[in-house]
């Protein structure tokens, strides 16, 4: 009998699907032209990347000439904070301003400018998950240079005020960017509207191929170069453009956002379902706000288990999920994000985070549903801190 397969962990990256891989083939056999070449061949392959910027645009609100091609969201961050700030010190702005639950390409490249004699304000988040507009307001300064803001959290799928945030940054007049990674193609956003500066994405969460992203600069703003040593990207990053997977990107982004609501509608039913089951285990919570979140993320804390063994044992059985960030799955230190929340040690090491998307069914419910019990059941059987909390005792 073959093994039950159940992949729960979009957040952390989703497959290629076959409209993606089927625009992306032509320009890994027929319609290989460099970009920059001016025979035909190389003509096609720069207008494909144009009509991928033209899609990308459209889905956030943006004009085209302010879409930049990247190679993933951490380098469109990074590109942000640091063009920005390096723009800006000369004339004194050497003031950032961001959360504590960022992703960790904002951190540790906030963390690196800190090196260089930068300030960091890390703004703290409510117990629910969201940072609070007016503590942006409060730490706005004369010489700060930028506000990074994510406009959904990825491990508990909060949704922030950006709309909010990014009208107070405007009256202070002050440069607002967003890491929209986990936001793109999950819920409307305009860039235009919400009076966002800076944005990024990415390519692999929408179900294009891992290594291509975007990140949108608004008309007037300008960002130093990222890469010398060609004209591409209209100056502003050499290097030959990987045109299969911007053309990927372009189709996914167009898939994504053309039926948000209905497929949100979906998505978001079948994650109550999730939610409700799981939290019907002894000793579990949910992180982050019920109604503002992602509608695929479901984050759940449970007692008396650890993270990684609850992975494994769920992996025996078919099912991929994860504990946290990706990006940090190889540390066994709990969530930075879990903590921040205000949750002890032991409650963060033993979170589940279940990202699901639009192809899940409702069989597939079913199963996690019947299983994540019976494994949580098992893991508590074997764990002395388990006993120790039924029994009421001091865990620390």
């Amino acid at each position: 009998m073959d093994k039950k397969f159940i992949y729960a962990d979009n957040a952390a990256t989703t497959q290629v699907s076959e409209e993606v891989l089927e625009a992306m083939m032509p320009y890994f056999r027929t319609e290989y032209g460099n970009a920059s070449s001016i025979y035909e061949l190389g003509r096609n392959a720069q207008l494909a990347i144009e009509k991928s910027r033209e899609k990308v645009a459209a889905a956030i609100g943006a004009d085209p000439s302010e879409i930049y091609f990247t190679s993933c969201g951490s380098e469109s961050d990074n590109w942000a904070i640091k063009g920005i700030c390096e723009r800006l010190a000369p004339k004194g702005k050497k003031h950032i301003i961001t959360s504590v639950f960022e992703h960790h390409a904002i951190l540790h490249t906030c963390q690196d400018l800190e090196k260089k004699g930068f300030e960091v304000t890390y703004l703290p988040i409510s117990p629910d998950g969201f940072v609070d507009p007016e503590d942006v307001k409060k730490a706005i300064r004369e010489e700060t240079a930028i506000v990074s803001i994510m406009f959904a959290n990825n491990e508990i799928g909060t949704i922030q005020p950006i709309d909010k945030i990014a009208e107070i940054c405007r009256e202070k007049k002050v440069v607002f960017h967003t890491d929209a990674v986990q936001a793109v193609g999950h819920v409307d956003i305009d860039v235009h509207k919400s009076g966002i500066d800076l944005l990024s994405l990415s390519g692999h969460k929408i179900h294009a191929q891992k290594g291509v992203g975007a990140i949108y600069v608004r008309k007037g703003l300008s960002l130093p170069n990222l890469i010398h040593g060609g004209a591409q990207e209209r100056n502003k990053r050499a290097g030959t453009e990987n045109v299969p997977a911007i053309v990927g990107l372009g189709r996914a982004i167009e898939i994504a956002c053309a039926n948000i609501p209905e497929k949100a509608a979906k998505v978001t039913a079948m994650r109550n379902r999730l939610i409700d089951g799981i939290l019907k285990i002894e000793r579990t919570r949910l992180n982050g706000s019920r109604e503002n979140r992602l509608p695929g993320n479901c984050n759940i804390s449970i007692e008396g288990i650890e993270g990684e063994s609850l992975l494994l044992m769920l992996d025996m059985f078919g099912i991929c999920a994860s504990s946290g960030s990706a990006c940090t799955s190889g540390s066994l230190d709990p969530s930075h994000v879990l903590l921040a929340l205000g949750l002890k040690h032991e409650v963060a090491h033993g979170s589940l985070r279940l990202s699901i998307d639009e192809n899940f069914t409702d069989e597939d419910i079913e199963y996690i549903l019947e299983t994540v019990p019976k494994v949580v059941e098992r893991l508590r059987a074997m764990s002395p801190l388990w006993e120790k909390l039924i029994k009421g005792e001091d865990i620390k």
